[in-house]
């Protein structure tokens, strides 16, 4: 992001002051997923949870010519949304800036292109000039006698009860050049999927909030979505305490890539607020080609969210933020903060740039999830390409370089950058097609970590791959598969929602009203399994 980089060298301690004061006097937690540090979990506003990018896999990008297809970039933001939790439900932050950056020449710089958004709240009028007092819930100031309409649209007729909106507007930096994209269209982002008597048909109204823009053929999505993220978050960081352990799994099955029940998913019935952005690709490359003659097919990029260095509290309830934009957090490759990242200093890597991941290598070479899988399992740590399990220049190699780009030595060298990175040379995957298990440990190539996919199981494809080959052989019959599912693959259908075919390619949100999370001992389809560790 162009306008936080040029003040990356504020003293940390502006960052940590900026977020408490956000925060007011919240008590600091330890991290854990999509809560990944301690200052960046007391403002989830700013928080990046989740970040895809991907070919688009829509029926039109399966066609077999690679000209016209597109790339999708996400990230979802505000972690664990109870689809209940109204009257204010949620929304995003005017005072933040979200940004999703884009490194198109290798030089592991993610500033060649930047799309950010800027959001607004708006307090709309009723019938009469009056303003609900309730938001969100239908129109309270019509004429006795009508009845309670529900909200059918985002704008104009049918969205009178939408008495309290968001609207943004989305920014294509190149450089110094600034293009508002979209500009004169009012962008409308979707609300909360309250329940059915006040959006009798979410559905479509959330379609409305897909907007294209006719002459480039972008297409943008803002609002509440439900979380495809999926992990037995309880029993991971209770010390990896998984549900699933000796004797090892190594029957038929176990890497299935729908149903694996054996866990609990933290996030089961939750929802999380969605900026989606669809880019034809000759638009993100360096030399506007397409990717079979481009001469960067493979890009990288990341999400972050920053906030102005200066907030003033006012008596009457409202603040003014001014100065310079301060990153507060960021996300390239799933999981970094959460299993490589020491705790002392994941506050930091959120205000690093990406470029300078040379500073946090040495949590890569010696990744302390490794540690702990050894010291749990007594499964010895045998590195994928053959280094010491004390310095993994494997993991050096996968999360912070390009394809043929060379370490020095055991060192990280430069560029090194902890960016997503994606071949946009590799077909996108039906998604009927797509394995869970990703480009990582199977044949569909166009899943994680070649870019990823909101169904991509990123978290068990992470803890195989740090723990090594001794975790990643599933069926191979050498007694140390036991992973094989058990932290990342829960005991729900992973396709449960449905893969989202259609852009913004996830899932329609749960509502307030019939939301459940799935605890264990529940009986139907997705049910966990209670009790004891299995003997």
């Amino acid at each position: 992001m162009r306008e936080t980089r040029r003040h990356r060298l504020f003293p940390f301690v502006t960052i940590v002051l900026a977020v408490l004061t956000i925060a007011g006097s919240s008590p600091a937690v330890w991290a854990a997923s999509h809560r990944e540090a301690p200052l960046i979990a007391l403002d989830p506003a700013a928080d990046n949870t989740d970040v895809y990018a991907f070919v688009s896999y829509d029926v039109a990008n399966l066609a077999p010519s690679q000209d016209d297809r597109k790339v999708t970039f996400i990230m979802n933001v505000i972690p664990g949304q109870d689809p209940s939790d109204g009257p204010n439900y949620f929304n995003f932050d005017e005072e933040v800036l979200y940004a999703i950056n884009i490194d198109n020449d290798r030089d592991g710089r993610a500033d060649d292109i930047v799309y950010e958004f800027r959001f607004k709240t708006e307090n709309r009028p009723g019938p009469g000039g009056l303003t609900s007092p309730v938001p969100y819930l239908g129109n309270p100031h019509i004429p006795p006698g009508v009845g309670l309409p529900g909200i059918t649209a985002l704008d104009g007729p049918g969205s009178e009860g939408l008495t309290r909106r968001q609207i943004y507007t989305v920014t294509e930096v190149r450089g110094h050049h600034r293009i508002e994209l979209f500009r004169g269209r009012t962008l409308v982002a979707v609300p909360s999927n309250v329940g059915p008597a006040t959006m009798p048909n979410y559905a479509a109204l959330a379609a409305q909030g897909i907007y294209t823009a006719g002459t480039t053929g972008i297409r943008v999505f803002a609002g509440q979505r439900a979380e495809t993220f999926y992990i037995d978050l309880g029993a991971v960081f209770d010390t990896l305490n998984l549900r699933r352990f000796l004797p090892l799994l190594t029957g038929p099955g176990e890497d299935t890539d729908t149903v694996n029940p054996f866990g609990v998913n933290r996030f089961s019935g939750f929802n999380i607020s969605t900026i989606a952005i669809e880019v034809p690709i000759k638009r993100v490359t360096s030399d506007g080609k397409p990717p079979a003659t481009t001469s960067n097919p493979v890009i990288g990029m990341y999400a972050s969210t920053a906030r102005q260095k200066v907030k003033v509290l006012h008596k009457d309830g409202e603040a003014k933020t001014h100065g310079p934009w301060v990153q507060v957090s960021r996300m390239g490759n799933p999981l970094v903060n959460e299993l490589l990242i020491n705790t002392p200093v994941k506050d930091q890597w959120n205000a690093a740039e990406p470029e300078d991941e040379g500073q946090f290598q040495e949590f890569y070479r010696n990744p302390v999830i490794a540690t702990a899988l050894k010291l749990v399992y007594g499964v010895d740590i045998v590195t994928i390409d053959g280094s010491a399990a004390t310095d993994r220049t494997d993991l050096l190699s996968i999360l912070l370089k390009y394809p043929g780009q060379a370490l020095n030595g055991t060192d990280c060298g430069r560029p090194c950058a902890e960016l997503l990175r994606l071949d946009l040379r590799v077909p996108p995957t039906a998604p009927e097609n797509q394995s869970r298990l990703g480009a990582a440990l199977s044949a569909d190539k166009a899943g994680w970590p070649n870019g990823r996919r909101p169904n991509d199981d990123v978290t068990d494809i992470a803890i195989r791959v740090v723990g090594g080959v001794n975790y990643i052989n599933a069926h191979a019959g050498d007694g140390v598969n036991f992973l094989a599912g058990a932290p990342g693959v829960v005991g729900v259908d992973i396709t449960a929602n449905g893969i989202a075919k259609k852009f913004p390619f996830l899932p329609t949100p749960y509502d307030g009203k019939n939301r459940r999370h799935g605890d264990c001992g529940e009986t139907g389809p997705g049910a966990n399994p209670c009790g004891p560790l299995v003997p």
